[in-house]
């Protein structure tokens, strides 16, 4: 085979070239820290790496999305907490009324206290988010979801709530008309309800025996002189018990429901009893407070029903109320787990790119020094081929 002096110079040339090449190649991965700098380099490592990255990108909106909620949640929960706050005042204002020395002027006085922890209310039920939302809007509310209408405080807002777009939904908003507007009426399983009488009043009764109740409505009527009493079931009405004995101050019980009636019932005075419904709202229950006690010249047993019925509804809203800040509150909680799994998700993903194409320091070092003494024995081998001339022997 004849090898001339120009192939000679050539390959050297070319051989210089590649582990040059090489050499700067092994330099540019030291100096970035990465095996892969571009999909070339490894398709199948630059593809591990780039659904690595989107792993990281998702984690990292959800935990946007997290701290959002969690935000949101702890302005509600601290809103429910005022809200438990103003109607404790409100409770304890109602049982002041119900002191028998008070003149109707105090009384008054003390339904104008009422509207003010009211408006407190109203406040807290529209109380903004931050971000120009409100917490009780739900599904969202272009105003302030609670409007004081001439009728008493309507809902504005859309029901429902709204939750974060992550991989764990977690919720934004909460449903102001579940929350304000759709306490359990009554005891949470029927409703007491005096009808007509003015000097009797019927307390908020319990269950006797859950397995007897009907779920029906009952009518309670007393007879003359107000010793006997019928009572009337079903819808429409029919007679059901007759000329049953009324003894003061001993419950009545009637199919697992019990129940006092205190005062001096008179013939004609009428009681009713329904199932309870989610349908008792905070305002309206200050509301036809506020309306009761500012009435003057009303009579003992009226005002007794008025402090009865009030408590027990006031009740029914703060158990509502305080139920939703322990379901906040659980939210909070898992917010907290939830943001464990989103930073163990992203540290997955960080670490499964770092494997895809982070350089092993090491070996690279090694593979730098091989490569640049490979380079230096080119250059060498280069200097000498340029001697290895006709012209430079002759002129040796």
């Amino acid at each position: 085979m004849r090898v001339t002096t120009a192939y000679t110079f050539n390959a050297s040339v070319d051989e210089l070239q590649r582990r040059q090449q090489g050499l700067a190649e092994a330099q540019l991965q030291l100096t970035s820290g990465k095996r892969v700098q571009r999909a070339s380099d490894d398709p199948t490592a630059a593809a591990r790496a780039e659904r690595a990255l989107a792993s990281v990108a998702r984690s990292d909106a959800d935990q946007r999305a997290l701290e959002a909620s969690r935000n949101a949640m702890t302005l509600t929960e601290s809103a429910l907490g005022d809200a438990g706050e103003l109607l404790q005042q409100a409770r304890e204002a109602m049982v002041a009324a119900g002191n028998p020395t008070y003149s109707d002027a105090e009384r008054a006085g003390l339904a104008e206290k009422l509207k003010n922890l009211r408006a407190q209310l109203l406040a807290v039920a529209n109380r903004s988010d931050g971000a120009g939302g409100f917490l009780f809007a739900g599904q969202g509310a272009g105003q302030a979801p609670f409007v004081d209408a001439p009728g008493g405080v309507v809902y504005r807002g859309t029901g429902g709530g709204v939750d974060t777009a992550s991989a764990e939904p977690l919720p934004l908003t909460v449903d102001g008309r579940n929350a304000w507007m759709n306490a359990w009426s009554g005891n949470g399983s029927f409703v007491t309800d005096n009808v007509n009488s003015t000097t009797a009043y019927v307390d908020a009764g319990q269950v006797s025996d859950p397995s007897a109740l009907t779920g029906e409505p009952y009518r309670i009527v007393f007879g003359a002189g107000g010793t006997t009493y019928d009572v009337l079931r079903g819808d429409p009405l029919a007679p059901y018990l007759s000329a049953q004995p009324f003894t003061p101050g001993k419950a009545i019980e009637i199919d697992g429901m019990a129940f006092t009636i205190g005062g001096a019932p008179a013939a004609g005075d009428t009681f009713e009893l329904h199932p309870s419904r989610p349908e008792l709202g905070v305002f309206d229950v200050l509301d036809r407070a506020i309306a009761e006690l500012a009435t003057p010249l009303r009579t003992p047993a009226q005002v007794t029903q008025t402090v009865a019925r009030t408590l027990r509804d006031l009740d029914a809203s703060m158990g509502a109320l305080q139920g939703l800040r322990a379901a906040v509150g659980e939210v909070l909680n898992r917010t907290d787990m939830v943001e464990g799994r989103v930073a163990a998700q992203k540290l997955h993903g960080q670490t499964e790119r770092s494997n895809a194409e982070d350089l092993d320091m090491v070996q690279a070092i090694s593979d730098f020094q091989n490569r640049q003494t490979g380079y230096d024995a080119a250059l060498k081998a280069y200097s000498i081929v340029q001697r290895m001339s006709l012209f430079q022997y002759l002129n040796g």
